[in-house]
């Protein structure tokens, strides 16, 4: 049993660098979205969120007396700042950026899930009551995302026939 823990705790600050990672990035693309004010509130909301859930994630590490991993955190960061920086160079940014949110989203979907069944696994009633917590948030956002990408394509199109600086912003 104790190797399932090191498992879920090892995934567990996984997914907390997973959502310090999705923090940046979701910062970085929302400070670029003047002129797509209903994905801007979306994407703000969802920061919200994952603050939220990076609380819960650390709750989780503490019951297991563990904390977030530094080194994992640092490369979530640096990934997710070079990430950023190159979707700031895109002239298409906002559709390329609303598809790599709904791909991160379904990622974050199996991360979840996979810590719940783990958790169950373990006995851990609480991690896995705080990851399906998280989950249902994950699935939202996706679902949200895949639901709006015509909306965004669209507005994105119509921006771009007539002002190219408008459409990327």
């Amino acid at each position: 049993m104790n190797e399932s823990i090191d498992h879920l705790v090892d995934w567990l600050q996984d997914a907390y660098a997973m959502e310090k990672h999705a923090e940046t990035m979701l910062k970085a693309q929302a400070s670029r979205l003047n002129n797509y004010p209903e994905l801007k509130t979306r994407i703000e909301q969802h920061i919200d969120e994952t603050i939220g859930q990076q609380k819960a994630l650390e709750a989780c590490l503490e019951g297991l007396d563990s904390g977030p991993s530094a080194m994992k955190d640092l490369a979530a960061r640096m990934g997710a700042f070079a990430q950023a920086l190159g979707g700031g160079l895109a002239s298409d940014e906002v559709v390329k950026g609303a598809m790599a949110g709904f791909v991160f989203e379904n990622i974050e979907i199996a991360a979840y899930t996979t810590l719940i069944a783990a958790a169950r696994e373990c006995g851990c009633d609480d991690v896995r009551q705080t990851c399906e917590a998280i989950l249902a948030q994950e699935i939202e956002m996706a679902r949200w995302l895949l639901a709006h990408l015509p909306q965004v394509t669209a507005a994105y199109l119509a921006r771009d026939a007539v002002d190219d600086d408008a459409a990327k912003r």
